[in-house]
């Protein structure tokens, strides 16, 4: 070897001859190693990886340089290794034999190139080499050690192997020097294994080889690591099977195999031996990536990677970057590949994973000039050199030209250069002649060429499509003034870029195709760019995360994302909805069909009127086919979610008031009730007959018998968004007489089963969820009652053994569906019951310990956050206090008993002159107040209220009635 000691100067000489000391000075040094000593401090000084493999294992310099005479035979490393694993009884021994054949030899490999003893080609393929054998045979050796406790997967004659692709650089013999490999596992077909302690699924043998193979490799030890392993080139990327059978391997591509994939699996190379069943998969591949005609079909999908491309080079500005950067090696094997894919199917000679090979046959079939294709020839191979380069100084993984003046100097000398201004030069030059392929390749469309007028828009798709860093995210914000030069700006980009990362990463696991994908890449710059122009200031971060949990119920429908895409104004009032109420977005992202509302916003923010809910539900139900069951229930959810869908809206953008938005919210709840009553009584009648009465004979559709009475909020006009419904049934059926049908049954059962059927419709889950959950504890004797009761039955109950609580719900108790008979008799039941005399005190007490019980196992608030239903002077209290004064009074002033609603109630009570009219007006505040925030509360998905000013006073108001009208008299 020729002495090159001499031209080393500056900071690489010093470094050279202090390394060489404490080499030579070292207790096991071997001085026939002397006589290598230029090479040596020049080795030494090139690379850190080389100087401190050979303080540690002297001997390597010694089989190398001397035994083997500074010569690398890559033909050989298939035996050596196997000679080196062959007698390894366990996996500790096995990681560290496998660390040191790898170092050994990549210090080879390095040696020689950094003194420039060989060509880039030669290192190239002798790092490939290198790697396909350890990948190769650990494999083997797990597939051996596996075999004895859980058998041999068999085919109809021999072994199943496991086949292992290697992708990328790996797959065309041009692997980097420091590279991470990407890997796909497959092998020929189910079944089990064979002869072994443990029979297991074929799937389980190859998955645990699979899993010891990536462990062996990737795991860092004291030795190193052998190589960092990527797996998420496989089908379904991270959240597909380790491993695939060869017919799993089929569908994917087949049926989901994405152009991207195509373009991966130019490169991919079968890297164990070749069999028949290697010959299988090469036949289930080719056909996917190659077309039998000339490819115009992915020249669309190139056309998009040439772009994406483009913008992460302007973007990230990477121009110290020779892989990514513009006219750097990526470049380069993007327009090699490229013509690969548009034209391997009709070029069988194409059909290789080498750039090189290639490239030739690219320059033989006159589809590049030989000028051009000579000329990416040479500076590809050139950006290689110095990317080896790179690599050798310290073992590392880097594409980055150096700031550091010891590295640059390193790569001055072995890039043979005078100064570092001339090696940029060169770089320049060199990326040049690629750029220009690259540019003339896939002439991009006017759109694309086009800067776009909106630079905030232009923005948010490198937002999107790139894959930034915290940093660069935190660059980008500052288009919408959202990064501040503090933390919380950090803290805002890092936040925002974990969303789009895990958003991006769900999409692979939910598997969605290149039409949805494709969608969503036009969709999501739009979105992007709505969210932080709109956040006015505020953190984005939770209106993205509700517009992306959206998205993730729908990346399976297309159809929505392509209406959203295409569709600003939906977009732009889906984000709307959703900016004003986490409780909306759940509701749209459980119900997706929700979104056919935001094409029409006349109508999304304007509800109907009350009177319309029932003849509009009606119609619709019309025409459902009276036997399909299934989508009348269908039918009922849809209604109401979209019904309830604009009444929010309107609430949202203060159309309606809060009264109004609980006269809407009652009323279609009133609405669903009676369709559901009717088709339960046609479906009950159809099974049994109709029931038959001994005053009235037999009963129809018109005249039931039967009568829903609703308490509580149903009651009092006072729903909520997602409010229960507190149910009473009653019916009037005299005699108990079979019912008229071909399966008769007596008439008491009949209604049972009526009530059951109508429990069923409301609350049954299908796709679109249940309808209401119904509360019957109001009944007769609770929930020991009958769920049905005769109407007579219900009036002695009321009159004879019911609680003060119990005539407390009464109250608001409001008739809801039913014959005019069982009106008028609920209505006088009520009216005798309420109008009854009690004594005042004894009434306080009772309706004082039931709030004071109530208060005690409910309430759940504290000093800041109010439960403002059960904290003191909160809305029970104000309930309380009206239902107090209907018992105590109704029997004075009869009017009282005309209202179920507390603020007709309070109007009502001032006007007898119960309340002061100041009294009246504080409760209707307050109540109103309350109704209010708690709707508000609903919306955002929250159970308190934080502390007021007003609040407090509300709460102190009521308080002093409570104790001017109820605590006074116990």
């Amino acid at each position: 070897m020729k002495d090159v000691s001499k031209e080393l100067t500056g900071e690489l000489h010093s470094l050279a001859e202090k390394r060489w000391q404490d080499f030579s000075t070292a207790v096991n040094f071997n001085e026939q190693l002397v006589a290598f000593k230029p090479s040596i401090k020049t080795a030494f000084a090139l690379s850190d990886f080389i100087a401190k493999y050979s303080q540690s294992h002297p001997q390597w310099l010694v089989t190398f340089l001397i035994e083997q005479q500074g010569r690398i035979n890559s033909a050989k490393f298939q035996q050596l290794l196997k000679d080196t694993i062959k007698d390894i009884q366990n996996e500790t021994q096995l990681l560290k034999a496998l660390r040191e054949f790898r170092n050994f030899h990549m210090l080879c490999i390095c040696w020689n190139d950094l003194l420039n003893l060989q060509t880039i080609e030669t290192s190239l393929q002798q790092v490939s080499v290198l790697a396909e054998q350890l990948i190769v045979q650990t494999s083997d050796w797990f597939y051996q050690f596996l075999q004895t406790r859980f058998g041999t997967p068999m085919g109809e004659s021999d072994a199943l192997p496991m086949l292992i692709l290697g992708m990328g650089k790996l797959g065309g013999y041009e692997l980097n020097f420091s590279s991470d490999i990407d890997l796909i596992f497959s092998y020929p077909f189910q079944g089990h294994t064979q002869e072994g302690q443990k029979s297991i699924e074929h799937q389980q043998f190859f998955t645990k080889v699979a899993q010891k193979l990536i462990h062996a490799l990737d795991q860092i030890t004291a030795d190193g690591q052998v190589y960092r392993v990527d797996m998420r080139l496989r089908p379904f990327g991270d959240s597909g099977p380790l491993v695939m059978h060869f017919d799993a391997l089929e569908d994917y591509y087949q049926e989901q195999g994405r152009e991207w994939e195509r373009y991966a699996m130019l490169k991919a190379r079968i890297l164990n031996p070749s069999c028949h069943y290697t010959q299988e998969l090469n036949a289930i591949l080719k056909p996917f990536i190659y077309r039998r005609y000339l490819d115009y079909s992915a020249i669309d999908s190139l056309r998009s990677m040439k772009a994406l491309i483009k913008q992460e080079v302007r973007r990230r500005g990477l121009t110290n970057n020779i892989k990514l950067g513009e006219g750097g090696i990526r470049e380069a094997e993007f327009v090699v590949q490229s013509l690969q894919l548009i034209n391997g199917g009709r070029i069988p000679s194409l059909q290789v994973q080498s750039l090189q090979q290639a490239l030739t046959v690219l320059e033989q079939e006159a589809i590049l000039p030989s000028d051009s294709a000579e000329q990416l020839r040479i500076s590809y191979l050139w950006l290689r050199k110095v990317e080896h380069c790179l690599q050798q100084f310290a073992d590392k993984q880097t594409q980055l030209l150096p700031d550091d003046p010891l590295d640059q100097a390193r790569l001055l000398w072995v890039m043979d250069m005078n100064s570092y201004e001339e090696f940029l030069n060169e770089v320049k030059l060199h990326s040049q002649h690629v750029h220009q392929q690259f540019s003339l390749l896939i002439r991009e469309t006017d759109t694309q060429t086009e800067e776009s007028e909106d630079e905030h828009h232009q923005v948010a798709v490198d937002l999107w499509l790139l894959e930034l860093d915290n940093k660069e995210v935190h660059t980008l914000l500052e288009h919408w003034n959202m990064a501040s030069q503090d933390g919380d700006g950090l803290e805002l980009s890092e936040s925002l870029n974990k969303e789009l990362t895990d958003f991006r990463l769900n999409l692979v696991k939910k598997r969605v195709g290149q039409r949805g994908l494709d969608t969503l890449n036009k969709l999501m710059p739009s979105v992007l760019n709505l969210v932080l122009q709109k956040s006015d200031g505020n953190n984005p971060i939770a209106l993205l995360q509700r517009l992306l949990l959206v998205f993730t119920s729908i990346m399976g429908r297309t159809a929505y994302l392509q209406l959203l895409s295409e569709n600003l104004g939906a977009l732009t009032h889906l984000i709307k909805l959703c900016a004003a109420s986490p409780w909306v977005t759940a509701q749209i992202a459980r119900f997706p069909l929700l979104l056919d509302e935001l094409i029409n916003p006349a109508e999304l923010y304007q509800p109907i009127q009350l009177k319309e809910y029932q003849e509009l539900l009606r119609e619709t139900l019309l025409r459902v086919e009276p036997e399909d069951l299934e989508l009348q229930l269908e039918t009922l959810r849809q209604f109401k979610l979209s019904q309830q869908l604009k009444i929010a809206a309107a609430d949202i953008t203060g159309v309606l008031p809060i009264t109004k938005v609980s006269d809407h919210l009652t009323q279609l709840a009133e609405s669903v009730l009676c369709q559901a009553i009717d088709l339960a009584w046609v479906q009950v009648v159809a099974k049994h007959g109709a029931p038959v009465c001994q005053i009235k004979g037999p009963l129809a559709m018109h005249n039931k018998g039967f009568a829903v009475i609703g308490f509580g909020k149903l009651g009092g006009w006072e729903l909520g968004y997602g409010s229960d419904l507190d149910l009473v049934f009653v019916h009037n059926c005299a005699g108990n007489l079979d019912t008229q049908g071909e399966k008769p049954i007596e008439s008491i059962k009949f209604y049972i089963k009526l009530a059951q059927r109508i429990m069923h419709i409301l609350t049954i889950k299908t796709g679109l969820g249940l309808l209401y959950e119904v509360d019957m504890r109001l009944r007769p004797s609770g929930n020991a009652g009958l769920l049905v009761c005769h109407i007579d039955g219900f009036a002695s109950y009321q009159l004879e053994n019911a609680w003060t609580w119990e005539h407390q719900a009464l109250c608001r108790a409001r008739f809801i569906y039913g014959d005019s008979d069982l009106k008028s008799q609920f209505s006088e039941i009520r009216f005798d019951t309420l109008s009854r005399q009690r004594d005042i005190k004894e009434l306080a007490i009772d309706v004082v310990q039931m709030r004071e019980k109530m208060r005690e196992h409910l309430a759940t608030g504290n000093a800041t956050q109010l439960d403002l239903k059960q904290n003191k002077g909160g809305i029970a209290d104000i309930e309380f206090i009206t239902q107090f004064m209907v018992l105590a009074h109704t029997a004075e002033h009869a009017k009282l008993a005309n209202w179920t609603d507390n603020i007709n109630l309070f109007a009502a009570l001032s006007k007898v002159g119960l309340l002061t009219e100041q009294e009246a007006s504080q409760l209707t505040d307050a109540y109103l107040t309350y109704r209010n925030t708690t709707h508000r509360l609903a919306l955002q998905n929250e159970k308190w209220a934080a502390t007021t000013t007003e609040l407090n006073e509300h709460q102190a108001n009521v308080e002093r009635i409570w104790d001017k009208y109820l605590q006074r008299l116990i």
